[in-house]
């Protein structure tokens, strides 16, 4: 029990220290290098700070809970922004020119900038709600990694203004992550039913969009870049792209796995709990 405490505590100071020296990097930007389009970047940390402090104030103090909750908030918010991004620039260029090559490593959609900012705010917010409260687990903890995977790609990224079109679009997840943070929630307020029509429309919800705004866009952006390969310059651009998105799909992997035991392990109560009642 020692041993897991301290090697728990080494691994928060170690993602401890890499936040700040992010933190430290964007400040240098905006300060030095008078990069103020960054300050979206903390305004999405600061916003949702500030959403967190009230709903530990007037709705839970349970640390999960109130994470839960402005994690949901976020990925409602994301999902909205990327589809008006979306709608907006098929709208005005037709979908063959906003998937141009040029245009998703080169170009900025409208307000494509602000929202990668906005979210590259939110994934610094939640590393240190995580790390304030410890809430992870594992020797390397795995949602900690992810975050700092993000942090680096988005950052740098923004830094030099490029594939800002192509992170957007790897956004589009959090349309499922909305209802993996609404699952979460429905078991913490203890609705664990799933004999309910509400479980089911749930469950068929969530298989959905892990299908179609998780798994069908990430595998579709990692053959683009495979495809593109040629069209990139001997930067870092490329070998970065296509590790982060085989990242992204090994992740998606090990969560569609988690998802499947989850179904699994809420039919196999339903079942014994319908022979329990027809038992008695």
């Amino acid at each position: 029990m020692a041993r897991t405490g301290t090697a728990k505590n080494g691994a928060g100071q170690f993602f401890l220290a890499t936040l700040l020296l992010w933190l430290v990097s964007v400040v240098f930007e905006i300060a030095f290098n008078l990069r103020t389009e960054l300050l979206w970047v903390i305004g999405g940390g600061c916003f949702f700070q500030l959403v967190n402090c009230f709903v530990r104030s007037y709705l839970s103090r349970d640390p999960l809970f109130v994470n839960t909750s402005v994690s949901l908030l976020h990925s409602i918010i994301t999902s909205a922004s990327v589809v008006f991004i979306l709608v907006n620039q098929c709208l005005a260029k037709g979908v063959d020119e906003m998937f141009d090559h040029s245009e998703l490593v080169g170009g900025s959609w409208r307000w494509a900038y602000q929202a990668l900012c906005f979210s590259c705010g939110y994934f610094a917010y939640d590393q240190w709600d995580m790390l304030q409260y410890r809430l992870y687990s594992g020797l390397i903890p795995s949602i900690l990694v992810h975050h700092l995977v993000l942090l680096v790609c988005f950052t740098l990224a923004l830094y030099r203004n490029v594939t800002i079109n192509y992170l957007i679009l790897t956004l589009i997840c959090e349309m499922h992550s909305i209802f993996l943070h609404v699952r979460k929630l429905r078991r913490m307020a203890g609705i664990r039913d799933s004999n309910t029509a509400l479980v089911k429309l749930e469950w068929v919800l969530n298989w959905t969009a892990f299908l179609f705004a998780r798994c069908v866009p990430h595998i579709l952006i990692t053959v683009k870049l495979i495809k593109d390969a040629h069209k990139f310059g001997r930067g870092l651009e490329w070998p970065l792209a296509l590790f982060g998105m085989a990242g992204m799909n090994i992740l998606n992997v090990g969560l569609g796995m988690d998802l499947f035991h989850a179904f699994r392990r809420e039919r196999s109560n339903r079942r014994n709990q319908e022979k329990s009642n027809h038992l008695e």
